[in-house]
């Protein structure tokens, strides 16, 4: 087996600055795996769609989270290291395609914390009650908000993942409580008043009218992120081994969440009532003031906010290996390649990551209500991150033709089911990133919407070209 040039690089160092801890346990992936996939944003999102969303969540579990938890399942088994999905593009496809995916995937979670914050900070205004009604329209609140929530994330992951691990954990553990309690207040809800929404065969059909082509991008996307612990195969302990059970918990953890999540808003609340900012703590405190439960919203948005923190601690983690595994390759400035000799982290990394979301969340914001910014945000996320999957289902195929070494886990089936999974996903994964571009029927500014997605998209990926170009000779 050939030996990367990542990995020569990191052993001829005399610098013990490639060489993270392994501090990550099998507890600490499951919940990183669920705090990092289990977004509760999506299930308002899901429910303002109606009862044909359970159908698609069916749907994602089959065509992007089983094939996507396989895929990383076999090839971070194959070649564990940090860098994940770089690494395995680099393998099968060289450096040019590599450094494509890696920096792709990296700038995707540029307007992906903000989105995930906007959501946070939509739902923190319940704490308030009725006093804090006003902020939600106003775009300096969701800013300032979206810049202190980096920022802790940021602080915390610069000491160590030893540190910042505890706040995806928390985020994973507090995670479970809106959703539980949104189960129980519906249900209860249920049995008093019945269901605000009429399930049936036909309601529960899934729609394919242009209307909806956002709504299936956004609930499929919503299952990605199982790679996301690849890009930190070194500070994982024992990855090869528990890597695959991580996920298999994990999945079974998100999708039932996913689903009986949405069933509960919809059994609260009409679809067109829903909100998809904050549909959670609409059910929530409209069913619970039916039961007579009140008082118990402003705690429930506290939750979210720490789940949704511990989600952006979780991201950032996990991304800011990429500029560090590219920096090691000198395709980056080498600062990025240096883990901080205190603490042992890509400091510089970390840094550059967060300031850059910090652009983005004023370039999200700018000309667009909070409402249009947060939908903006959320299909530049969807593109920059779905566009590297593609590389990666590729590469999934072209490295079959690789001998398997004793003890790696393989999908079960051998080739020719692990190439078929791969395809599937291939396949749908292109056509959620068509879907996406077109804009949220409700966005008043449809032309002004896809105006900003196109020139980010091509700014971000025109940069990555750049950055490659400059930084080849360097390399070499």
């Amino acid at each position: 087996m050939n030996t990367s040039a990542t990995e020569t690089k990191a052993a001829a160092s005399p610098e013990p600055a490639t060489h993270p801890k392994r501090v990550l346990g099998f507890r600490d992936l499951v919940m990183f795996y669920v705090v990092i996939t289990l977004s509760l944003r999506w299930i308002p999102f899901a429910a303002s769609a109606g009862p044909s969303s359970i159908a698609i969540w069916i749907i994602g579990v089959l065509t992007i989270f089983l094939p996507l938890a396989l895929c990383v399942m076999e090839l971070s088994s194959r070649y564990p290291g940090e860098g994940g999905m770089y690494l395995w593009t680099k393998r099968a496809f060289g450096d040019f395609p590599a450094f494509l995916t890696g920096w792709t995937y990296w700038t995707s979670n540029l307007p992906y914390f903000p989105a995930i914050l906007y959501f946070a900070a939509s739902n923190a205004l319940y704490i308030g009650g009725n006093r804090w009604n006003a902020l939600q329209h106003s775009p300096l609140y969701f800013i300032t908000f979206s810049f202190l929530g980096v920022a802790l994330a940021l602080m915390l992951n610069i000491v160590g993942l030893n540190v910042g691990k505890w706040l995806s954990n928390l985020g994973a553990m507090v995670i479970w409580i809106p959703v539980g309690l949104l189960i129980v207040v519906a249900v209860v809800s249920y049995s008093r008043f019945s269901s605000a929404t009429s399930f049936s065969l036909t309601t529960l059909a899934p729609r394919l009218d242009t209307g909806m082509f956002g709504t299936w991008a956004t609930l499929l996307f919503a299952f990605s992120g199982a790679e996301c612990a690849s890009f930190m195969g070194d500070e994982i302990k024992d990855a090869r081994r528990i890597i695959p059970g991580a996920l298999i918990v994990a999945g079974i953890i998100i999708t039932t969440c996913y689903i009986l999540g949405t069933v509960a808003v919809l059994v609260a609340l009409p679809a067109a009532q829903v909100n998809s900012m904050e549909g959670i703590m609409q059910a929530i405190t409209s069913a619970a003031a039916q039961v007579g439960w009140y008082g118990i919203g402003p705690a429930v948005a506290v939750l979210i906010c720490v789940a949704n923190l511990g989600c952006v601690g979780a991201n950032l983690a996990s991304q800011s290996r990429i500029p560090f595994v590219a920096g090691i390759d000198r395709y980056l400035p080498a600062a990025f390649g240096r883990l901080h000799p205190q603490w042992g982290t890509p400091a510089v990394a970390l840094i550059a990551q967060g300031v850059c979301c910090a652009v983005f969340i004023l370039l999200g914001q700018a000309g667009s209500t909070v409402h249009g910014a947060y939908q903006v945000l959320v299909t530049m996320t969807i593109i920059t991150n779905f566009g590297p999957y593609l590389f990666m289902f590729a590469a999934m195929i072209r490295l079959q033709r690789e001998p398997v070494e004793p003890g790696v886990v393989t999908v079960p089936g051998g080739k020719p089911v692990a190439v078929a999974l791969a395809v599937v996903a291939f396949v749908t994964t292109s056509l959620v990133i068509v879907a996406s571009v077109f804009p949220d029927p409700g966005e008043p500014h449809k032309a002004l919407a896809v105006a900003k997605v196109v020139f980010f998209s091509v700014l971000l990926i025109g940069g990555g070209m750049l950055l490659f170009a400059l930084g080849r000779k360097p390399a070499r």
